[in-house]
């Protein structure tokens, strides 16, 4: 992949987004429900989060200032849809609308001060079978969308969920794509280790056996090591990717 394309996937600064300046916004609809899951990560009702610049809900497991997919936003349709119990998709905000149709690159306004990046579609993964046989294969795109916390701020249930007039690049669905823009986006003279690049294209870190044939074929083999690569090449971290 092109470096262009690369830089072009990552996220505009939060204090452009936050200072812009704008004041119109399309209503989407509201925050149904909030979750967190703490070192026990186990899912938990609660009556509001606090959402950190940059690193993601305060006290979450998945807080992480070097993921992409710092929160989950579901949609009610989809519950409603697959008679699903609260809490089958994991999500941290639920919301009372499709998210679906929502696409990458979107900045939603949640609350009084709360921007959230919308970065990928959450991957229909084969653990939601256990609530229903076929379930990942039906739910599609309706599984939910993942997010980075631009703006920091308190979400509460009943707050309005409006789409910004600001976009920022979008990121591809598919972790191929993203894991050969990280490879080139690495810098001359450094490499990345196969766990980081697996956090940073927000997949599991059992994805890095399949990571290094996906860098020979785009051509970046070179750009990746393994943890137990003794070279004393400097590692990239690549926190350039969400800064600004």
């Amino acid at each position: 992949m092109a470096q262009a394309a690369t830089k072009a996937a990552a996220p505009a600064p939060a204090s452009a987004l936050a200072d812009s300046g704008q004041d119109t916004f399309t209503a989407l609809g509201r925050v149904l429900a909030l979750a967190q899951r703490g070192e026990d990560r186990q899912l938990q009702q609660t009556s509001q989060v606090l959402a950190l610049r940059g690193e993601g809900l305060s006290g979450d497991v998945h807080a992480d200032p070097l993921s992409p997919r710092q929160l989950l936003l579901a949609g009610a349709p989809a519950y409603a849809s697959h008679g699903l119990a609260p809490g089958a998709l994991r999500e941290n905000i639920l919301l009372d609308f499709d998210t679906a149709a929502l696409r990458s690159g979107t900045v939603l306004q949640v609350g009084d001060e709360a921007l959230l990046w919308l970065t990928f579609q959450c991957e229909a993964c084969g653990q939601l079978d256990r609530h229903a046989p076929g379930l990942a294969r039906r739910i599609g795109r309706r599984r939910g969308m993942l997010a980075r916390v631009l703006r920091g701020g308190t979400i509460k249930p009943g707050d309005l969920v409006a789409v910004l007039p600001a976009r920022v690049p979008p990121w591809s669905d598919d972790w191929r794509v993203r894991a050969a823009a990280v490879l080139a986006a690495v810098p001359d003279g450094m490499v990345i280790e196969y766990r980081q690049l697996a956090r940073l294209v927000g997949v599991q870190s059992s994805y890095c056996r399949a990571l290094p044939a996906l860098a020979r074929a785009a051509g970046l083999a070179g750009k990746a090591v393994s943890l137990q690569d003794r070279s004393a090449t400097p590692r990239w971290l690549g926190q350039e990717l969400f800064e600004p």
